[in-house]
């Protein structure tokens, strides 16, 4: 049993943030890093399906897009309990289509049972990166998952998925398949000191990319808007709202 978790290393902004002097992103100077909340549920659950197998030979493989300084969110999943991991030499920061097709090959060459990504990341907070990857690989996907009922010799799995308004729908997924993994379906475990330095010890496999092909889209510009416009509620049916939206950007970008 093999299971990829898909991870990623966050921009955290502080009280303070400015702009860089190209306006097209956070001066780095205002930012930490971390790993992405949602992946570690990812990785807890990861780890809790293998402990709750109990098989030998089970292995967790995290892979993630950045440069070094991601590894330092890989060390974390690895100190946790995670086997191996593999960084995708990359811009860890680029959109969700990109990041997906830079790791879907990994994921494709793993030939993992089941491959776990956080819902969505907190600084970009677009949910995309999941759903891309799952179309790349051709594999089935089922999303904002809070619970999992995996039988590996029947190769399915019965998954909970949150809905709005409270509601939870109860799906059957043939595997391999790709799961979106929200907060709350476990409660993420702390590393020991012992984990994290031997974490720290082992070797994280690095890949390049055969090509990253071009962005899905680009920033033009980063701003923060006058503190003395309010909110406009906008009226009319949904074609009506989403021109109204369009004119809208339209008018702050001239």
């Amino acid at each position: 049993m093999k299971i990829v978790v898909c991870v990623k290393q966050v921009a955290v902004l502080g009280d303070e943030v400015e702009f860089a002097d190209d306006a097209l992103d956070v001066d780095p100077d205002y930012l930490d890093f971390a790993l992405n909340e949602w992946d570690s549920y990812a990785t807890e659950e990861a780890l809790r399906t293998r402990e709750s197998l109990g098989a030998e030979g089970d292995e967790i493989v995290v892979v993630s897009v950045g440069d070094r300084q991601v590894e330092d969110a890989m060390r974390r999943c690895l100190a946790m309990g995670a086997d191996r991991a593999i960084r995708v030499d990359g811009p860890g920061s680029a959109d969700p289509i990109t990041l997906a097709r830079l790791l879907a090959p990994v994921v494709q060459r793993e030939s993992p049972d089941l491959v776990f990504c956080g819902v969505q990341s907190s600084d970009a907070v677009q949910a995309a990166t999941g759903t891309v990857l799952a179309e790349l690989t051709g594999l089935p996907r089922v999303a904002v998952v809070t619970r999992i009922e995996w039988d590996p010799s029947a190769a399915r799995a019965i998954v909970h998925r949150e809905l709005e308004g409270g509601l939870v729908d109860v799906t059957e997924v043939d595997t391999p398949a790709l799961l979106t993994i929200q907060t709350g379906i476990n409660q993420p475990r702390y590393a020991t000191l012992r984990a994290i330095k031997q974490a720290e010890q082992k070797e994280i496999e690095v890949v390049s990319p055969a090509e990253q092909g071009e962005p899905a889209f680009r920033v033009r510009r980063m701003f923060t808007p006058p503190k003395e416009e309010g909110a406009q509620m906008l009226d009319g049916g949904p074609a009506d709202i989403a021109r109204r939206i369009k004119e809208i950007v339209e008018e702050r970008l001239k």
